[in-house]
């Protein structure tokens, strides 16, 4: 009977893989399953447990780097992620204390202020290092 169970939990284990897509709770799926095995060959309960425990843990440490590897590597970044690092123009002058400043990468104006604080005018060319908010936080090229 409790082979039946092991096989439920990992269909949820599944399930829940399925719908989140993050490897959360794939590595349980294996272990329920190696539980259920034990339990169809009459191994004692407390014996399925410590199985689905040990493979569940050798399953994550074994195959989750690989796969964060495999999954993560074809991850493109998109959007602002992909601006950091990126050149810009100055299209107003950059000045912290006064709130300006405008940038224009890729056609499009967003609002600017400099890493450290210092004016950077009309014109220059900046690399954009981080984005809070709608702002780009930017270092004047030479600087760099």
């Amino acid at each position: 009977m409790y082979a039946v169970y092991w096989l439920i939990a990992s269909a949820v284990f599944l399930l829940i893989e399925i719908l989140t897509l993050g490897l959360t709770s794939i590595w349980f799926a294996g272990g329920a399953v190696i539980a259920a095995i034990a339990a169809f060959i009459g191994g004692p309960l407390w014996l399925q447990v410590i199985i689905f425990i040990a493979v569940s843990c050798l399953l994550f440490v074994l195959t989750r780097p690989i796969a964060k590897r495999y999954l993560n590597g074809r991850v493109h970044k998109t959007n602002v992620e992909a601006l950091i690092g990126k050149k810009g123009l100055v299209k107003e002058t950059i000045h912290n204390v006064e709130e300006k400043g405008v940038v224009r990468i890729n056609g499009l104006d967003w609002s600017a202020r400099s890493v450290d604080g210092d004016e950077i005018l009309e014109g220059a060319e900046v690399v954009i290092r981080e984005i809070q908010g709608v702002k780009l936080i930017v270092e004047h090229e030479r600087e760099v």
